[in-house]
Parts: C-alpha cells; structure tokens; sequence
C-alpha cells in the first residue's frame, strides 16, 4: 500500500485549508505566480491561502516542500502534465510578493 496521497483528478495542486494557517511562506516560494493569499474573516490571521493560477504550476514542490503544517500537496510527474514556467508566471508571481502576497485587484 502507497502512503502518497492521490491527487484529485486533473489537479496539480491543492490545499488542506483546515491545516492552513495562512502563513504565506507557500505564496512567498511559489515561482509561478500559482498562490496568493485571500482576505478570510474566519482564519486566525485573516486570511486564507488561494490558488490562483491553477494550469501554471509546475510542479516544482516549493509550495508542499516548504509548508511547516503539511496543508498544500503537489501530483507527481507521473499523474500530471505540468506547465512550463513563462515569462508571465513569473511576473504575476512578482505582482503577488509585491502586493503583500495578494493577487493585485484586475490582474
């Protein structure tokens, strides 16, 4: 028997929002611009973390690896196609950092 966790179909990443404590250090290691942290009444921070640009990940594992309450989770190669990082993953990452880890309004 597998201890890896199965992806949901067609998903390369995903998120334990119950485990989140909406550190950002996720959105902070992402190079793609994939996360971004939403405002959450309900969360111990006000915030909550949100996937934002689901067909850019790349399946690095920054995100899975750098979580310190194991609440994000990458696919492996082998049950997803992931995309390749591009010049606008990289600037929509740059935008999220600079707007204190928030996608920016009408990007």
């Amino acid at each position: 028997m597998s201890s890896i966790m199965k992806a949901p179909e067609n998903t390369p990443v995903w998120v334990n929002t119950a485990r989140c404590k909406a550190c950002d250090i996720c959105v902070d290691v992402c190079p793609a611009g994939v996360l971004s942290m939403k405002p959450d009444p309900t969360s111990t921070l006000g915030a909550m973390i949100e996937i934002v640009a689901l067909n850019a990940c790349i399946g690095c594992h920054e995100c899975e690896l750098s979580c310190p309450d194991f609440a994000i989770y990458v696919a492996e190669k082998a049950e997803f196609k992931f995309a390749k990082l591009t010049d606008s993953s990289k600037a929509r990452q740059e935008a999220i950092v600079n707007n204190n880890y928030r996608l920016p309004a009408g990007y």
